[in-house]
């Protein structure tokens, strides 16, 4: 039976509130636009460090660009306590080497959850030698990736680290709707593929197959004038 997430954490947020200490909250964060909607949620409870680890981006310019959004959301984004950007080692080597053999992997199957394990497994990490009292992740705010499977692993890795998951589905109440508006509001950039080169590859294979549609289309009345 599926977990509601969204309200473990409220429930979370709620017995937080009625304590006298903030805690500190270590957020591992996927991009800006993703960011945007989970800091404006969790920025009145927590403490932030919020954690940039994402080796699967590629090309290095692209991961670089996704850095320079989020230093700027922060600047620009009003936030009630503390807040600051970790960003972690580029090693896009280390990733290409964990995705062996899962090259050719759908999106969302094992190569995609053998990503969420490395990135989480680095946040537990940080999490831990921090002291955070608390880690999550911005990526439970994406349609596309499964709530359920990142919980799942979060707070596995979390027991292993001995630091605390916090639950969420951020997509809940209109959670991925508010990220978009908060986007056009700060003026982010947000990419049309998850990051890594097999997203990219995927994104570029469906917009081939759209522009040869489109071709096809465009050119079948001049095809069926030449039997008239």
């Amino acid at each position: 039976m599926k977990q509601n997430y969204q309200l473990l954490m409220e429930r979370e947020l709620a017995r937080i509130a009625e304590s006298e200490r903030r805690p500190r909250l270590l957020l591992h964060s996927c991009c800006a636009p993703c960011s945007s909607y989970v800091l404006e949620a969790l920025t009145r409870a927590f403490d932030i460090d919020l954690f940039y680890y994402n080796p699967n981006i590629q090309p290095r310019e692209e991961f670089d660009r996704r850095v320079a959004e989020l230093r700027h959301l922060v600047a620009a984004m009003p936030h009630a306590n503390a807040m600051r950007v970790i960003v972690g080692d580029y090693d896009a080597e280390a990733f290409m080497a964990m995705c062996r053999g899962h090259e050719d992997d759908p999106e969302g199957g094992a190569r995609c959850e053998r990503c969420f394990r490395m990135r989480l497994g680095a946040s537990a990490k940080l999490a831990r030698q921090l002291a955070s009292d608390y880690f999550t992740t911005t990526l439970t705010i994406s349609p596309m990736k499964d709530a359920q499977l990142l919980n799942a692993i979060g707070l596995e890795l979390g027991a292993q680290a001995g630091v605390p998951w916090l639950c969420s589905d951020f997509k809940k109440k209109n959670g991925y709707k508010r990220s978009c508006e908060l986007s056009a509001e700060y003026g982010l950039y947000r990419q049309d593929y998850c990051g890594c080169v097999f997203s990219k590859r995927e994104r570029d294979r469906r917009a081939a197959i759209k522009e040869s549609s489109a071709v096809r289309d465009q050119g079948s009345p001049i095809q069926s004038s030449r039997f008239i």
